[in-house]
């Protein structure tokens, strides 16, 4: 049976073109939102996702797309702030240009997009923003010191917003995924000496014992977006195979 809880509502997804984003913009489709993805190339989209190009580190880029998208589906009720980049390094590793444009993208990038959607959101019935953080928002991880500054202030950022837009009827939350299978990870995967080894240490690190899927994390942001989670605002939900909360010991079964 195929659920249609979202029938009448609208929805935006940035980097929406592959990977989690893709995901998600099937899933809210899938549900019953006319959906509209914004991404540097949105050529692979099928219908029923409708593709804007549009860079998120460049701000007319994302207000003209942002309006057009608007345009089409006749309004805003949800927006999915997905689009970002990643990084490799301890805090020697990367230049200043590298954290500038990291922060660009993952940070301003949410910045930029929400702020050009709010007008719409500000008319919705049911608004909704929901933003794509990380594990490591919680959780050191090692060699991902630019990564993990930028999706920290991501956490922060929702925060703040929850609490400036609240009593204007619009939700904002966090999702906070663990090591997913996406293509990005595939290429650190490729480019590692031994990728089947490297995927078993990724794998094993997140106690379930396997990386996390798109579908998953995408069902835990269209529920943040969706009315069933009219109540929710201001929070941060964990998709990590309970990295960030569970402590087992080594080689033990439970």
């Amino acid at each position: 049976m195929t659920t249609t809880d979202l029938e009448g509502l609208t929805a935006l997804v940035t980097g929406g073109a592959s990977g989690i984003g893709l995901a998600v913009a099937s899933l809210l489709a899938e549900r019953g939102a006319r959906v509209a993805v914004l991404d540097l190339d949105p050529a692979s989209l099928k219908e029923p996702l409708r593709g804007f190009t549009a860079d998120v580190s460049d701000d007319t880029s994302v207000r003209a797309a942002v309006d057009a998208a608007a345009a089409v589906l006749g309004g805003i009720d949800i927006l999915v702030n997905n689009a970002g980049i990643g990084a490799i390094g301890s805090i020697e590793d990367n230049p200043d240009e590298q954290w500038h444009r990291v922060l660009d993208v993952n940070l301003l990038g949410v910045v930029r997009a929400t702020r050009a959607a709010l007008p719409y959101l500000r008319r919705s019935a049911h608004a909704s923003v929901v933003n794509l953080g990380s594990i490591v928002t919680t959780t050191g991880l090692p060699q991902r010191a630019l990564y993990s500054a930028s999706k920290g202030a991501v956490l922060s950022l929702t925060l703040a917003m929850a609490a400036d837009h609240v009593r204007e009827g619009i939700r904002v939350n966090c999702v906070n995924p663990g090591t997913v299978d996406t293509p990005w990870v595939g290429r650190l995967l490729e480019a590692a000496p031994d990728p089947a080894a490297e995927r078993a240490a990724l794998s094993a690190r997140q106690p379930i014992g396997r990386l996390i899927t798109a579908e998953e994390v995408a069902a835990a942001i269209v529920y943040l977006a969706s009315p069933a989670a009219a109540s929710v605002t201001g929070t941060a939900l964990a998709v990590d195979g309970g990295m960030a909360g569970l402590r087992l010991r080594s080689g033990v079964k439970p």
